[in-house]
């Protein structure tokens, strides 16, 4: 027993050294970081260097970077190996997800902008760090250089907001290639200086290795790949391990021409560009193995190098982080006000410009980490630089969020952002939850569903026991085909669906994608449990893990008791993907239903609902109703009477027309209206492209409405 107890109090002496206890932590550390964090929607880089820093050596010491015996054994430590992966694989997929293609039609405008957004950064940076914070010499230019870098954290916003396309979109992603080659190239030429290597041989070496690089990397390696992927069709396995083999080739490349292993990472990312489409399985099966291991791996390891105990220790620490919070925000605003005057852009752009450059993310880890490791910065900037991180992602999130319903409004919305579903290739998928409420959405479903398409209305079933899937599988059978015989009373041809999966709402995504649904028409939300509260609702979940048109219906009355159809509309609904397929769908029932239309919307929103109306050769009774508070969702209650069936348009978080009184919405509908039929509509949205999921934020309810305060700091109207 004796002997137990002392194997278990070794096991878990801190800093732990089991390296099974050690990689399971940092699994529960990956697994639950985003969880824990999501309800505040801290941004997942910051949510796992805190974690590092909670449970590194300077926190709860539970993580230690050096195991000596580890280290005397393998000769290398383990934690230092994983985030030396993770940080080549953060510049790797920035070279791959660049557009170069977008980078090849701008290509001028975005080698000014690229200039300016690296030089004005720069020029404000090196005197703040040289003369205000006394830094010497090779400390002040490479914290310099690190404000002039910059990753696209909130391009997943103008993507949902259909603006992708826009010149002022293209011409930021342009200069981020620019930029950040520059500075990367800088930072070689700050190491030699620090290593005291600088002379006319150091760049004699220099140019001729960095020709050689170039040449094998963009000359040879893309050669190799094409030939490789080709041969080797059919082999998933070998094209992965083939791309991570080209990346720490490149790495080690570079290091052997004097240069930084991160830059051979991010040319092989610009090298290997071109042979990785963005949406193939390859691409897929990069991006998850990274974002799953390595790159978290990284940041956390970045969190234990933090000490925030320095923030104690006097004013120092703190004026630092304000500082270079600061000239971080002011270089890259200055940089887009330039490039607006240079170009004629109007302040939207300008500001759409600024939210894209201004955070500061992969880039700028990468920089300081190296300078960190080469002690040429000390503890104060590498803290401050975290600050900087989380204060430039929030206010990138925020100023890129306000720009873009700006850009919408001026009418600049990109024209592939719109939604045509075909009437002969309509499909409809029915999730089935509770049966007793299912008979009236299956009306719903017939009365909106086209004449036209051959499809049969999908109806789904989700089994999520797989221990018992097969008893499961049998009684949910039994339902589906109660639902078939109630849908053959109305001639109304149906197709059974079956899915095991663990997850309700992994089910019915993947229903979804298999049958190319374009409208999910489901069930009233039920209340949530308290799990659910705290790793995301059901419906919550469906309405991220699905991208197609969504109907939510609480259906208790027969419709032949509605005299009228209510349609609350909130601004900027007209812009939104699936704008004309529920546009359609609520015409066709009330032509059904033979029952005229009230929308209630503001002036602008009227216009577009006109508009549609006309082209849709509308022949329903149609009324409008002004209403313009709409963060003031209880204001509604006027337009509204128990003779109505209510409908509210919603739609998705980031979208375009969200906004903060939406959350909840179902909640708030359903305690105010309890005697009448309700139905919630969330328009269909592009599939969310990510530069790299732990980058992204959506920005919370309170972060939101602080935007409406700093946002006339960057020219918005009030």
């Amino acid at each position: 027993m004796n002997n137990f107890l002392d194997h278990l109090s070794d096991a878990f002496r801190t800093p732990l050294t089991n390296p099974v206890l050690v990689f399971a932590l940092v699994l529960f550390i990956i697994l639950l970081s985003p969880i824990i964090l999501r309800p505040i929607k801290v941004p997942g880089i910051i949510g796992f260097i805190l974690f590092g820093v909670i449970l590194g050596p300077h926190g709860l010491n539970w993580l230690s970077k050096i195991d000596q015996q580890a280290v005397n054994m393998t000769g290398v430590d383990a934690i230092d190996l994983f985030s030396t992966i993770g940080l080549l694989y953060i510049m790797f997929i920035a070279g791959l997800e660049l557009d170069m293609n977008e980078f090849q039609k701008t290509k001028n405008k975005s080698a000014l902008f690229g200039f300016l957004t690296f030089i004005i950064p720069i020029s404000i940076g090196f005197p703040v760090c040289y003369y205000f914070l006394g830094y010497s010499l090779l400390p002040s230019v490479l914290v310099a250089s690190m404000f002039a870098t910059h990753t696209l954290v909130s391009y997943p916003i103008v993507t949902s907001y259909g603006i992708s396309k826009n010149e002022a979109v293209a011409i930021t992603i342009g200069g981020t290639i620019l930029t950040d080659t520059a500075v990367l190239i800088i930072l070689a030429v700050i190491k030699g200086v620090h290593q005291g290597n600088i002379g006319s041989e150091f760049w004699v070496t220099l140019g001729v290795s960095f020709a050689i690089f170039l040449f094998i990397m963009f000359g040879l390696i893309p050669r190799v790949a094409k030939w490789f992927f080709s041969r080797i069709e059919g082999e998933k396995t070998a094209h992965y391990i083939f791309v991570l083999a080209v990346v720490f080739f490149a790495a080690f490349l570079a290091e052997i021409a004097g240069l930084e292993h991160i830059i051979g990472a991010f040319v092989a990312g610009l090298a290997l560009n071109k042979l990785i489409p963005h949406s193939s399985a390859l691409m897929n099966r990069i991006e998850f193995i990274g974002n799953a291991i390595f790159i978290p791996f990284f940041l956390i390891s970045v969190g234990m190098i933090v000490d925030v105990s320095v923030l104690t220790k006097g004013p120092t620490a703190l004026i630092v982080a304000g500082t270079l919070t600061l000239v971080a925000v002011l270089g890259k605003f200055f940089a887009a006000t330039a490039t607006q005057f240079a170009f004629k852009y109007s302040k939207s752009q300008r500001n759409l410009i600024f939210g894209l450059s201004n955070a500061h993310a992969a880039a700028t880890l990468a920089i300081i980490m190296v300078g960190y490791n080469s002690k040429l910065i000390d503890e104060n900037v590498l803290n401050g630089t975290i600050v900087l991180i989380l204060f430039t992602c929030i206010i990138a999130s925020l100023v890129t969020e306000n720009a873009s319903k700006k850009v919408v409004l001026e009418g600049y919305q990109d024209e592939l952002h719109v939604e045509h579903v075909q009437e002969n290739d309509e499909r409809i998928l029915i999730p089935i939850a509770n049966l007793d409420k299912m008979e009236p959405i299956l009306d719903f479903a017939t009365l909106i569903k086209s004449k036209k398409s051959p499809h049969p209305l999908h109806i789904l079933s989700v089994v999520t026991d797989m221990e018992q899937g097969e008893r499961n599988k049998v009684t949910a059978r039994e339902n589906l085909d109660k639902m078939a015989m109630y849908a053959s009373g109305a001639e109304t041809e149906v197709e059974l669906i079956t899915e095991i999966n663990y997850n309700i709402a992994g089910g019915i995504s993947n229903a979804s994608r298999e049958i190319f649904a374009d409208c999910l028409i489901m069930g009233w939300p039920s209340a949530a449990s308290f799990v659910e509260k705290i790793v995301g609702e059901k419906t919550e979940s469906i309405l991220n893990r699905t991208d197609t048109n969504l109907f939510m219906c609480r259906l208790d009355k027969p419709f032949i008791l509605n005299k009228l159809i209510t349609i609350f509309v909130p601004p900027l609904a007209e812009s939104e993907m699936g704008f004309e397929f529920w546009m359609e769908k609520m015409l066709k029932l009330s032509r059904e239903l033979s029952l005229p239309i009230s929308f209630v919307c503001n002036l602008r929103t009227q216009s577009a609902l006109d508009s549609m109306l006309d082209r849709l050769n509308n022949s329903v009774p149609c009324s409008f109703e002004n209403y313009e508070d709409w963060d003031d969702i209880y204001g509604l209650a006027t337009f509204s009477n128990s003779d109505s069936l209510l409908i509210f348009v919603s739609s998705r978080n980031g979208e375009v027309s969200y906004r903060d009184s939406l959350d909840g919405l179902a909640k708030r509908v359903e305690r105010y209206y309890q005697n009448q039929n309700l139905i919630l509509v969330f328009p269909s949205r592009r599939e969310n492209l990510h530069i790299d999921e732990y980058e992204d934020i959506q920005t919370a309810p309170i972060f939101r409405k602080i935007s409406r305060e700093i946002g006339n700091m960057f020219g918005r109207d009030k």
